[in-house]
């Protein structure tokens, strides 16, 4: 198991940081020279005096990049869990079909995400796209809007697709957080006359509260390294690009393999701080040991 894990994880990490501190390029992969942090922060002074600055601490497509994936990641996450936390509840009660509504609920998670982003594309397209057409009808636009190319509704579009998506998830996620809680406390709750309000914030809640801030990691894991989607429902769009997307096109489509891989080294770290600020700060327990 730990040399599986060597392989598959740690092998390709460690040669994706060594790689960031030389000029390796696609075309050389084992020719590359040990250039320190130049791909991440360097300077030149120049004859009059002026210093240039450059390197990926200072390059203003990265930081884009970092803004649009920390905005995305931090509004989908948050949809996601309130509306799933929802679903959940609704799933969680008894009613006639529960079995087909659970089963029809997830089918926009078990779409594979290219397609999903096919099949919005064509949606929201400003020509032929459906969604235009509604809200035409409806009064609530008057005139058709390109969604996915616009920079103004571009990142809207993108996390319309994900919520629609990934809400499935963390609705099954929370269901079985709910469905760890005991009937019991809900019938005693009901024979006292606790207002339901009451019992969601007092009892519920609380109790669900462990599955949920997990859920909350492995989808804020998810969106912060969020690049199918992305990169084919607004390819080339400045307002959506990620930090995935951008490290892409430096190691691939720029033959900046060096470069490309300072940037994936900085969303790995920017990864991993976050993870551990989160857990810190929400004092989640991944052992599950205290909640037996």
């Amino acid at each position: 198991m730990l040399f599986a894990l060597v392989c598959v994880a740690a092998w390709p990490l460690f040669r994706t940081i060594y790689f960031s501190f030389t000029d390796t390029s696609l075309t050389n992969l084992y020719g590359g020279k040990w250039v320190g942090f130049d791909n991440y922060l360097s300077f030149r002074q120049l004859s009059s005096g002026r210093i240039l600055w450059r390197g990926t601490l200072v390059d203003p497509a990265w930081w884009n990049a970092v803004w649009n994936t920390v905005r995305f990641s931090m509004v989908s996450v948050a949809f996601e869990t309130v509306l799933g936390l929802m679903v959940a509840l609704v799933l969680n009660a008894q009613f006639v079909g529960r079995g087909i509504v659970r089963a029809a609920i997830l089918i926009p998670w078990a779409i594979p995400t290219i397609v999903s982003a096919r099949l919005w594309g064509w949606m929201l397209n400003d020509q032929f796209g459906i969604i235009n057409d509604i809200l035409l009808n409806l009064g609530i636009i008057d005139h058709k809007i390109a969604w996915t190319a616009n920079v103004d509704t571009a990142m809207f579009a993108v996390l319309i697709v994900d919520i629609w998506k990934t809400t499935p998830f963390m609705a099954l996620l929370c269901l079985a957080g709910l469905q760890m809680i005991p009937r019991d406390i809900y019938e005693a709750a009901r024979v006292d006359g606790v207002h339901p309000v009451k019992v969601f914030f007092k009892v519920t809640l609380p109790l669900v509260r462990p599955a949920l801030m997990v859920a909350v990691i492995f989808r804020a894991l998810d969106a912060l390294r969020i690049f199918d989607l992305v990169y084919v429902l607004t390819p080339n769009s400045k307002a959506t690009k990620t930090m995935s997307i951008i490290s892409r096109e430096n190691l691939i489509d720029f033959d900046k393999f060096a470069y490309g891989s300072a940037q994936s080294t900085l969303l790995f770290a920017i990864i991993a701080i976050f993870v551990s600020l989160y857990i810190w700060i929400g004092k989640v327990n991944l052992s599950g040991e205290g909640e037996r």
